[in-house]
């Protein structure tokens, strides 16, 4: 009886972890909001700088009307396809090969709704990144995120 008992006991447990393993590896790992105003800013996602492991994702969440995340061409790791969400639609990404991924908002974009994923802890790809051609506000606010990277 004792090992009958043992047996369910390990059985469930299995069962359990599976399940728990399964819906969990679907979920965000970090969620950013694309927001119209944040403190005293303005269009701009809730974190400017994320941290993701390999295999992590990120969910964008269309908490105001009028954002998208577009990765910047040139300023992804090699061999990150294009990537271009629809406007107000929450988004999410799987993050697979490691290095500095810059993105924006397509039509604020010089208004400063710029942000940098760091996959992996991988910054291979920075001198490349700092290439890139900001405007307007974004080319401020990307320096002092490269200072932070």
């Amino acid at each position: 009886m004792k090992q009958i008992f043992k047996n369910i006991t390990i059985l469930i447990t299995t069962i359990f972890l599976t399940f728990f393993s399964f819906f969990n590896s679907f979920a965000a790992n970090v969620e950013v909001e694309m927001l119209n105003k944040q403190g005293k800013e303005s269009m701009v996602y809730s974190q400017k700088i994320v941290r993701v492991n390999v295999g992590e994702s990120i969910l964008w969440k269309a908490s105001s009307k009028g954002h998208n995340v577009e990765f910047i061409k040139g300023g992804v790791p090699e061999g990150v396809e294009k990537f271009k969400s629809k406007f107000n639609k929450d988004v999410e990404y799987k993050f697979d090969i490691p290095g500095i991924y810059a993105y924006w908002c397509t039509p604020h974009k010089t208004m400063g709704m710029i942000g940098f994923v760091v996959v992996g802890d991988d910054k291979s790809n920075l001198e490349e990144i700092k290439k890139l051609r900001f405007s307007g506000k974004s080319k401020k606010l990307a320096k002092e995120l490269f200072n932070s990277l």
